[in-house]
């Protein structure tokens, strides 16, 4: 192999390749769901990359995040129109571009520092794996809490790799992913060297040469599928009536005081009699709050008392001055026993960080969003006749810590609650529920994943779906959810993972730059 990288592509190319890389690469997510097209989006990212300048590699790097996030959150634009999406998919197209410039680094330093040898080059392939990770772990916690939408790794929901999510984490998944790719492009650069190299009359014995270098990827791929699922062991079962009501419940939808909780309540009708442990209802599945309004704080109690199951459900909630996505615990013939306030509300969406100073430039826009909701500090699991619920809502799903969390104060399911009704029917739901079954295979436990209108699913430990409701449809979810306390090894060491390969990465790439300076010293 060339001690020194070249381009594989001119930069009028590579800058197509980028461009194209972001469409393949949503494709592999839902809706589309083509899994195996991420793998070739990451590819098209890598080749264009390698061998650039400075300039060149932030330049095709931006192109790529864009081209990426403008696809991938379209979705983003029907709650508050372009510009918040706009600048939402520029900002991650920067962290985009600084990553891409870290990856072209050490395609053109590790060999220089390391030499070059199978061991170095897989190294590299390693070491181009970590900056990856780290730059999805970078942008999924800062600023204002991150963005961890996107991540390679949430496409995989449905494929051979999914076991992995219970050993590895998201993180760890979204590593293994993009070393496979690197050393399939290692692979291929070594043999197409070598095969230039040699004497005319010698390269048609080079195939089987190119057969045995592909043995790493194709080896590394097939460990990876054949990894078994974790063993979840099942602690018994909890009888779960999840509630999609359908109602009028985007932010700009024309309504009636009370259309809201009288939707929920016309679903809510067939789960009485159904000897059920606990009712679920949204987020934004009531426009009135049972704390103060008597009406709603009726309806509940009507609610608890046919069911005969306390009832989870959302509510807007303010104490101490400051305002709550909440979930509520209510329990019959006791009103609101428990509170868990939203971890992770989404910036320019449900509250404006630094709103004077953002105001300066989109004041209409920065006004629509009047109320600023605060960051949630109770803990994020209810008791319901001896099972530890935890309870999570809309984007807290995507919060590595928040689901770690979650398990570490005893969850034995999860409740993910949503509403989804300003994305319309878009791919944003289907996403969301893709994130969904990654947590349960992650966590090892089901999850209720229940929206106001859809899509909701309750799924097992195992990633299987055993109940679905189509999009915009009053229904409800009547089923045994299968309890469970097994901690994965992703829970123990996942977040661990992400430190160690990120850092990893990242050290390699500083130790190179400076065993560099120094031979040139």
């Amino acid at each position: 192999m060339p001690h020194k990288p070249v381009a594989v592509l001119p930069l009028w190319a590579a800058i197509a390749v980028a461009l194209a890389s972001g469409p393949v690469l949503d494709a592999g997510f839902p809706d589309k769901d083509v899994w195996p097209l991420t793998f070739l989006g990451i590819a098209l990212v890598l080749v264009a990359a390698r061998g650039r300048s400075v300039g060149g590699a932030l330049l095709v790097g931006f192109l790529a995040g864009a081209a990426f996030y403008f696809t991938h959150i379209q979705w983003a634009s029907l709650f508050l129109g372009p510009v918040p999406m706009s600048a939402l998919s520029i900002l991650q197209a920067l962290f985009f571009a600084l990553g891409t410039l870290a990856i072209t680094l050490a395609y053109r330093w590790l060999p220089r520092a390391f030499g070059v040898g199978w061991g170095s080059t897989i190294g590299l392939a390693f070491v181009v794996a970590g900056l990856w990770t780290a730059r999805e772990a970078w942008a999924s916690v800062w600023p204002y809490g991150g963005f961890a939408w996107g991540r390679v790794a949430l496409s995989q929901s449905q494929s051979p790799l999914s076991e992995l999510f219970a050993w590895l984490g998201i993180s760890g998944v979204s590593f293994v992913m993009v070393l496979v790719v690197a050393l399939a492009l290692v692979a291929i650069e070594y043999s197409w060297s070598r095969y230039r190299e040699l004497p005319l009359d010698e390269r048609s014995q080079h195939a089987s040469r190119a057969l045995r270098t592909a043995v790493v990827p194709v080896a590394v791929f097939t460990l990876l599928v054949t990894v078994p699922a974790w063993n979840v062991v099942a602690d018994g079962t909890l009888r779960v009536g999840a509630v999609q009501g359908n109602g009028k419940a985007a932010y700009f939808d024309k309504r009636d005081r009370g259309d809201l909780l009288d939707a929920q309540l016309t679903a809510t009708e067939p789960l009485y009699g159904e000897d059920l442990d606990l009712v679920v209802w949204p987020e934004g599945g009531t426009d009135l709050s049972p704390l103060s309004n008597s009406f709603a704080a009726s309806a509940f109690d009507y609610v608890t008392e046919r069911a005969g199951a306390p009832l989870i459900s959302g509510d807007i909630t303010e104490r101490d001055g400051n305002v709550y996505n909440s979930q509520l615990l209510w329990m019959p013939g006791e009103g609101v026993v428990d509170i868990y306030d939203k971890r992770h509300p989404i910036p320019f969406g449900e509250y404006v960080p630094n709103r004077e100073f953002w105001a300066q430039f989109a004041p209409d826009l920065i006004g629509l969003i009047a109320r600023d909701y605060s960051i949630g500090t109770t803990d994020m699991v209810f008791g319901v006749d001896g099972v530890t619920v935890g309870v999570n809502i809309c984007f807290d799903i995507v919060d590595d810590q928040i689901l770690t969390e979650s398990i570490e104060q005893g969850a034995q399911i999860i409740i993910a609650s949503s509403n989804n009704a300003d994305f319309g029917r878009t791919d944003e739901s289907a996403q969301q529920l893709a994130i969904a079954r990654i947590r349960a295979l992650e966590l090892g436990r089901s999850v209720v994943n229940i929206s106001t209108v859809g899509l909701s699913a309750i799924i097992t430990p195992d990633g299987n779906t055993i109940v679905e409701l189509p999009w915009y449809t009053a229904a409800a979810m009547i089923e045994d959810v299968p309890l469970s306390r097994t901690i994965t090894p992703a829970v123990v060491w996942g977040r661990e993972l992400e430190w160690l390969v990120s850092g990893v990465g990242l050290g390699a790439l500083i130790v190179a730059a400076l065993a560099g300076r120094r031979k040139r010293a």
